[in-house]
């Protein structure tokens, strides 16, 4: 792998701050005395962080670390509140409230800093399907303020990572999703972030490219002292996170490593399928004292070592069953602990998607 890539000084800015985009920012140096990124402080620290749209409560006083290093991940539904948060730590949302630093860098009083310390890949594709995948790239470095002699060992260096390399003089307009997604991974590598945030990375993508995104993210762990932040509302990515985060209704609900969660919640999840869901979520209560809910169309409850409990529940529950199903916990089942209904359910609450709507139109994106 090359040697670390340096930067150029940076340049004195009569706009600090008034940028549009990460990318915009002055370039300059990837750090400076202060901030040496050695691993005393976190990568990213949030503090009491609100934003709200009007009279819509996007987040609402969230409180995390992520260490140096760290995978760490946003779980929940869409309109949760994680792409809101992600903007604010990108410098793209100002909060109404609270505090946080990224890469030791204040989101508010020191914008530039956080932006030349930052890598983004956007939920919605942002790459110029005119240009070839290195013009791309290129355009990126000059943002940055990349040194024209490192670019191309750069280039090569990400574009062979996400396996795009004898593609670089191929136009995006030619690439499949999966391949563009890999491409906006690479471009947010070109200047060596400190931190990468990843907004929904395989979103849209068929479950073979989704593993094959998620292979080139372990790789990148490895191979690049970065740490990775990313949102996400898929219960097996969340799995790869260190850390993960549940948010809520713009609330941070849960906050710890998957197995750690997942032991919380302890008991098995039975699935029964009946005729009736009301009268077997009523059974259920007056029999064997189980509190039931409906989640995706069946009647869904915990009990530990679930399959043992099976035949007790075919002979006493007094209800036709037509299908039993036993899972180990899940983040899915740590999310309906939580919650109170799982993710797929969450997303289809009316309520969610008009106050993600509402946020659209008022220039946020969840």
């Amino acid at each position: 792998m090359p040697d670390p890539l340096t930067f150029k000084q940076p340049m004195a800015s009569s706009n600090a701050g008034t940028s549009s985009s990460p990318g915009a920012a002055s370039p300059g140096a990837v750090s400076s005395p202060g901030h040496s990124g050695n691993g005393t402080e976190p990568a990213i620290a949030v503090h009491g962080l609100v934003k709200t749209f009007g009279e819509i409560h996007a987040v609402r006083g969230v409180e995390f670390e992520v260490a140096a290093g760290e995978v760490f991940g946003f779980l929940g539904p869409n309109g949760a509140g994680k792409t809101t948060t992600i903007n604010m730590l990108c410098t793209l949302a100002k909060p109404t409230a609270g505090s946080a630093t990224v890469a030791g860098y204040d989101v508010v009083r020191e914008r530039d800093d956080v932006r030349r310390n930052i890598g983004l890949v956007f939920q919605d594709p942002t790459l110029d399907g005119y240009l070839t995948a290195s013009q791309n790239l290129r355009l990126h470095a000059d943002l940055y303020g990349v040194q024209r002699d490192l670019v191309e060992p750069r280039m090569e260096q990400v574009m062979t990572m996400v396996g795009l390399w004898d593609r670089k003089d191929h136009t995006v307009a030619t690439f499949s999703g999966g391949m563009r997604r890999r491409l906006e991974i690479a471009r947010g590598l070109m200047h060596s972030p400190r931190v990468l945030f990843l907004d929904e990375p395989t979103i849209g993508l068929d479950p073979q490219t989704r593993r094959s995104i998620w292979s080139y993210i372990r790789e990148l762990k490895e191979r690049e002292e970065i740490t990775i932040f990313m949102t996400t509302h898929y219960m097996d990515e969340a799995e790869w996170c260190d850390r993960i985060a549940i948010m809520d209704h713009g609330d941070i609900v849960a906050l710890d490593s998957p197995e750690t969660l997942k032991a919380q919640v302890g008991a098995d999840r039975v699935t029964i399928e009946t005729d009736d869901n009301e009268q077997a979520i009523a059974a259920l209560a007056e029999r064997f004292g189980i509190e039931a809910r409906v989640a995706e169309g069946a009647v869904t409850f915990g009990v530990p070592a679930g399959e043992q409990f099976v035949p007790r529940l075919f002979a006493e529950l007094g209800i036709p069953i037509r299908s039993v199903s036993v899972s180990r916990p899940t983040l899915d089942d740590v999310f309906m602990s939580y919650t109170g209904s799982t993710i797929r359910d969450a997303e289809e609450d009316p309520a969610q998607h008009s106050n993600r709507v509402m946020m659209q139109m008022m220039g946020g994106r969840r």
